[in-house]
């Protein structure tokens, strides 16, 4: 292909294509799919961050069926070693939370002693700066994880629960939280038990700071988690709970809260043996109700923590739960409105098998309901972002993740950023604008002319490796051009260079889906 720039000319045609048809469609036991071999490309696309050379070889090799059981139930992976580096490097890896937490909070406390006013606005600065310091770490983690880890559908269902469970890091000091939460409380039950899932989340200082549980206490009730706890994270809105299971879910809760600090609460003595204190994580008996509550129809026995445990048991293991979480798994996963059978299979699946996520994924995926969606779910910025940098370089680890996360900002889909509890659009209607659509051939242009800063090192003499994209690879050629269509297929032959094919390609509708 000749190498002159890109014409405006094109460029503009390629916008009106990519605006126009971006939303068009594109042509326990180990799982039996419904895939066919020459849609294994399109269940990658579903199953992991988005298919690259690694993983497409790695399912050849195996054989999808098998390929799928070891992501449905993965063995300890490492990542490569250039993108592990970056990972040891953080500050987040290298400081245990709670020594994080104390030297920012002593670094706070010490701004108030400070009488100067431009010294304490300049402290006042540093302070802020390394709060946003230390949740770029986490959000660079992430991408790292989701760019190169073996094991990409647990990374996928990390970014699940982490927006079905959502917190805000612009609240407070969850900056320095949201890391610690995704890795410890998330990322460990991702395709594990729900129940398990759901008590690692309800006992992590960022969601019980995020939606107010430490105010929450006897004589002074605060509904929020409560409220949020049973309508987004279990039951769903429809679940069939009345306004005073939400009170008396918050009464159940009182207690549940942070201590940052190093010194423990003064407890009544006949309460001492009620206290605990698990890393930052307190149950304060003295703010607890011990009043006895009737929850979901049943009379809960005022007692202490154990009634959270009690609560928790029953709405992880209630038939609402099991319909409400498996219709948001198959709407991530298979179609914006996906066919009720297939929700009510996968809620059986949940209830059989305790909640068991990886069983009920198992479902969804040997369903022919999900054979037949493939390459139909339109990706939203994380999925576009993240599957176009894997594709365009494979296991080529980028030097760095700020370019993913000032267009993952543009696009407004930033890593902890959703303000409010319930989380990102998991449909097309919340992504699939014009101006959207502009912004992601605006990325699609800078990835595939090499022009993306992905590869360039942070300090005070940034430096720069060449890293030209090879897109016109094996994998397009016996995969990846099949699924194309006519369309596409003509615009790509128009190009002019192979920063201009690169484009066209990354910004084609087919890889606006998945």
């Amino acid at each position: 292909m000749p190498t002159t720039p890109m014409p405006l000319r094109t460029l503009a045609a390629c916008g009106a294509l990519l605006i126009l048809g971006g939303c068009a469609t594109p042509g326990g036991a180990p799982v039996a799919t419904a895939v066919k071999p020459e849609q294994m490309v399109g269940a990658l696309n579903r199953v992991s961050w988005g298919v690259s050379q690694g993983t497409w070889h790695q399912a050849e090799k195996l054989g999808y069926d098998a390929w799928l059981e070891r992501q449905l139930r993965p063995s300890p992976a490492a990542l490569p070693a250039a993108a592990q580096a970056q990972i040891d490097a953080m500050t987040i890896t290298q400081k245990p939370l709670p020594q994080l937490i104390q030297e920012l909070d002593q670094q706070r406390k010490d701004i108030e002693k400070i009488s100067v006013d431009d010294d304490k606005k300049a402290a006042q600065q540093a302070y802020q700066q390394e709060l946003n310091r230390v949740a770029k770490e986490a959000a660079a983690r992430s991408l790292l994880r989701d760019l190169y880890s073996p094991n990409q559908l647990q990374e996928q269902m990390t970014w699940f629960w982490m927006n079905h469970f959502n917190v805000h890091q612009g609240k407070s000091n969850l900056r320095v939280l949201v890391g610690d939460y995704e890795d410890k409380a998330v990322r460990p039950h991702a395709l594990g038990k729900f129940r398990d899932l759901l008590a690692a989340t309800l006992r992590h200082p960022a969601m019980i700071r995020y939606l107010d549980n430490e105010q929450n206490a006897a004589n002074r009730i605060n509904e929020n988690y409560a409220r949020e706890l049973m309508e987004l994270h279990t039951l769903g809105v429809d679940g069939g709970y009345s306004q005073r299971d939400v009170q008396e879910l918050a009464r159940i809760l009182t207690g549940v809260g942070v201590n940052l600090g190093a010194a423990e609460p003064k407890v009544k003595q006949e309460l001492q043996s009620q206290y605990l204190r698990q890393g930052l994580f307190e149950f304060n008996p003295n703010r607890h109700d011990y009043g006895n509550k009737e929850f979901l129809g049943q009379t809960v026995k005022g007692r202490g923590l154990a009634e959270v445990d009690e609560a928790i048991d029953r709405l992880s293991r209630h038939p609402a739960t099991a319909r409400f979480i498996s219709r948001k798994l198959a709407v991530y996963f298979v179609a914006d409105e996906p066919p009720p059978a297939l929700v009510e299979r996968m809620a059986a699946t949940f209830l059989a098998s305790d909640g068991d996520i990886a069983a009920v994924l198992r479902t969804l995926f040997g369903a022919t309901e999900f054979a037949q969606s493939l390459g139909r779910k339109f990706k939203d910025p994380v999925h576009y972002v993240v599957s176009a940098v894997r594709l365009t370089y494979d296991d080529k680890v980028i030097l760095n993740t700020g370019p993913m996360l000032s267009w993952l900002n543009r696009m407004g889909e930033p890593l902890y950023g959703r303000q409010t509890p319930d989380g990102y659009p998991l449909t097309e209607s919340g992504w699939a604008s014009p101006g959207q659509m502009t912004t992601r051939f605006e990325i699609a242009k800078a990835i595939g002319s090499g022009n993306a800063g992905l590869f360039k090192t942070d300090g005070p003499q940034p430096t720069e490796r060449a890293a030209f994209p090879q897109l016109a690879n094996a994998l397009y050629y016996q995969t990846l051009q099949k699924t194309l269509g006519q369309p596409t297929r003509q615009v790509l032959d128009q190009a002019t260079s192979p920063q201009e094919w690169n484009t066209f390609l990354l910004s084609s509708p087919e890889l606006m889906h998945r």
